[in-house]
């Protein structure tokens, strides 16, 4: 069931993104089953549990840079050592260190037992009695980089809900750990519909539209990690569309369509969703993405995004995605927000929150400021891919003249 909370709606009733996104959070399932794989396939997989490091790193204590290793205080007495040996990666010096010597040492290297510094080499002079110092610490210590340094046995490496980045794959390989636990891959189901949807290369008759929205979400998609169920075009034809709802819902953990969720719309999602499940459609006070309608049906949650391709887009990344975030065990992500001055005056009308879309630029005085894209319209994609950043204009915003600052929220990777 999906609550309703008129108390955090705007004057005229529109529900606010905060309360739509609590709705959400409050509404959906987390992934709970768990599966083992390789670190070669872990990227972008989500740690079902914290993983643990089983070694030190580093292994030894071992030299910062290349040199000499030796024991400080012998240094008291004379100021050149002669040579034991070399230690190198790889190929320690396995003997002890012998009493008032010195030995060679690259970087990486194991420090033999005794020695407690290490000094570079270019901080020494090669003499026939040996290696000669020419500056060398006051304390013992210098130039070592001791086990456990990094990481030590026994610590967290990585915590669990954590998405496993690249540099994360190369982090667990440096400890050791072939495999991890992750939680399994999120389904989502997708489709579009319409009569009037052509694919992309279709020749169009009068009055058909190119299929845009599906293609912008299954990409969104993609950078998620989730397994994409893409269920194509389905005509405007209720049973059909029944249809498709019904093997959405066997197969996938959600389901996002678009079009079909405002007012006056000719179509059957409506009383289709109502059939099968417990949804609300909602009139958000944001722009653009007015319309959206969230519920469940027996098995998975239902996300309707608005039709224009803009509002589709814009809705997806604001609700659906973290949403889906949600869903995925991972933690809210905050989004990159700057204050900045606006080079273009910025119309608003109080009562919504607005998403300009926006470029980043520069002044003549080296200065980061943003100006907005042009042709705002929600059925303008181009303005989309034109701009690097949302300008927020908050619900009792009016028109912003050049030269304000205004609060500027960088798209983030789905959108990058």
């Amino acid at each position: 069931m999906v609550p309703t909370m008129n108390n955090s709606c705007t004057s005229d009733g529109l529900i606010r993104l905060e309360t739509a996104l609590a709705r959400l959070f409050d509404n959906v399932r987390t992934v709970s089953e768990t599966e083992q794989v390789s670190l070669e396939a872990s990227l972008d997989r989500v740690l079902a549990q914290a993983v643990v490091s089983p070694i030190n790193v580093p292994g030894h204590d071992n030299s910062a840079m290349d040199g000499y290793a030796l024991a400080l205080a012998d240094l008291q007495q004379n100021d050149t050592l002669p040579l034991a040996g070399q230690s190198l990666a790889g190929h320690p010096f396995s003997a002890s260190l012998p009493p008032g010597h010195c030995i060679r040492i690259m970087t990486g290297a194991t420090i033999p037992d005794v020695a407690d510094t290490v000094i570079m080499q270019e901080q020494t002079e090669i003499t026939g009695q040996g290696i000669r110092f020419v500056q060398h610490p006051e304390k013992p210590g210098s130039n070592i980089r001791s086990a456990g340094e990094d990481i030590a046995q026994g610590s967290q490496v990585l915590a669990g809900n954590h998405k496993i980045c690249p540099q994360d794959i190369g982090l667990l390989a440096s400890v050791g750990v072939a495999t991890v636990t992750v939680y399994r891959r999120l389904k989502v189901a997708v489709f579009s519909t319409g009569d009037e949807l052509k694919l992309p290369g279709e020749p169009l008759s009068h009055g058909d539209i190119y299929d845009s929205n599906r293609f912008v979400i299954n990409a969104m998609l993609s950078k998620m990690g989730v397994e994409i169920i893409d269920l194509g075009r389905i005509p405007d034809d209720k049973e059909a569309l029944r249809q498709a709802f019904l093997s959405a819902d066997q197969q996938a953990d959600a389901l996002i369509s678009s079009g079909g969720v405002s007012v006056g719309d000719a179509d059957y999602t409506k009383e289709i969703l109502d059939e099968l499940g417990q949804t609300s459609f909602w009139k958000l006070a944001i722009k653009p993405g007015k319309p959206f309608a969230f519920g469940r049906l027996p098995n998975s949650a239902f996300f309707g995004l608005p039709g224009n391709p803009v509002s589709a887009t814009v809705t997806f990344q604001q609700l659906a995605a973290p949403a889906l975030r949600h869903m995925m065990n991972l933690p809210a992500k905050a989004p990159v927000e700057l204050m900045l001055t606006t080079q273009t005056r910025l119309k608003k009308r109080p009562g919504r929150r607005d998403f300009q879309r926006g470029k980043l630029v520069y002044s003549d005085r080296g200065e980061l400021q943003v100006q907005a894209v042009t042709h705002q319209g929600s059925g303008v994609l181009s303005s989309m891919s034109r701009a690097d950043c949302y300008i927020v204009l908050a619900e009792e915003d009016g028109d912003k003249q050049a030269g304000e600052l205004v609060k500027v929220q960088l798209f983030d990777q789905l959108l990058q």
